[in-house]
């Protein structure tokens, strides 16, 4: 990790999912004392290095996995470091049919119960939510993270609208590539805008300036660091990225905020800084080599292919000239 981060000079927040609970996919069982103990390694070693732009955080990957034993030993060591937890919450309404089954109750109000909810939980996707459970996670400032591409491919629509009601922190991310595909912060903005609004038939709902506000300020105070970035100001770190506006997809820019909300595409960012650091300038990153990692990872994706025996179907014609 902090070699990675002294390559590419970028911000980083890591959190490795912990599971003492198993499906059958999964063979091979480590103890909790054992996981635990690997995090606490991890923390020791790499939390707070490359001048602080390396954060190391406790993860959970969801109730279905994690025992109530595994969920408080977490929060215990989390808050001894003064650091985070990273856990998909609510996610799937089959979760909520487990949690109910088995604890007589849905998995955020069970968190509660548990004593987990508090300011440093983010709480990942938070689809299948009650209106109480909303105003739970505002009560003890529980962060949430929305990411739109990965709902709406199977999980459903997150009460956002109330949660920015009721003042609940939320931020926008884009999930893994594999719910996700796209990866890119940009476009997500641009479906928070849309789906809410359409599910809720209101053309009000979820406002632009919301959407660039979950993006910035709330995703800094998400990581626990409002104080650091997220905002241009005096006594913070100089991140920022540099959008040139010129070009059909923005064009004419009557509203600021909406045409960076809903207009704007990847291909704007003209540069971004790290810490006072350029990374990208004229859209060139300077601290990488983006032609040998594109195919070092088509290389590494065939071999996985070639692994696993798995031959996808040609399903589009293609002259190879």
């Amino acid at each position: 990790m902090a070699i990675y981060d002294e390559l590419t000079e970028q911000e980083i927040n890591v959190s490795q999912a912990m599971l003492d609970q198993y499906d059958s996919q999964i063979a091979v069982k480590e103890s909790e004392i054992a996981k635990l103990e690997r995090q606490e390694e991890d923390l020791r070693q790499y939390h707070n290095t490359a001048e602080g732009r390396v954060q190391i955080w406790f993860g959970l990957r969801t109730i279905f996995n994690n025992t109530d034993g595994l969920i408080l030993r977490t929060k215990e060591l989390a808050d001894r470091y003064g650091t985070g937890i990273h856990m998909h919450v609510a996610e799937a309404k089959s979760e909520i049919d487990y949690t109910m089954e088995v604890y007589g109750e849905p998995t955020v109000t069970h968190l509660e119960r548990l004593g987990v909810l508090d300011r440093n939980l983010l709480a990942v996707h938070t689809v299948w939510l009650t209106n109480e459970e909303v105003s739970l996670l505002k009560k003890r400032d529980v962060k949430v993270s929305h990411n739109p591409a990965s709902a709406m491919r199977v999980l459903g629509f997150a009460k956002i609208p109330r949660m920015l009601d009721e003042g609940v922190c939320v931020s926008i991310g884009t999930d893994g590539a594999s719910s996700s595909n796209r990866m890119n912060i940009i476009d997500e903005m641009w479906l928070t805008s849309l789906i809410h609004k359409g599910w809720r038939l209101d053309s009000t709902v979820v406002p632009s300036q919301d959407i660039l506000r979950m993006a910035t300020r709330n995703g800094a105070r998400a990581l626990l660091d409002e104080t650091l970035y997220g905002s241009l100001e005096a006594g913070k770190k100089a991140d920022l990225i540099v959008i040139d506006p010129h070009g059909p997809s923005m064009m004419p820019v009557n509203d600021r905020i909406a045409a960076l909300v809903t207009a704007m595409r990847s291909e704007n960012v003209e540069a971004t800084m790290c810490n006072g650091k350029w990374l990208m300038r004229e859209r060139k990153i300077l601290t990488l080599d983006e032609e040998a990692i594109l195919e070092e990872a088509c290389r590494r994706g065939a071999a996985i292919y070639e692994r696993a025996g798995i031959r996808l179907p040609d399903r589009f014609p293609v002259v190879r000239v």
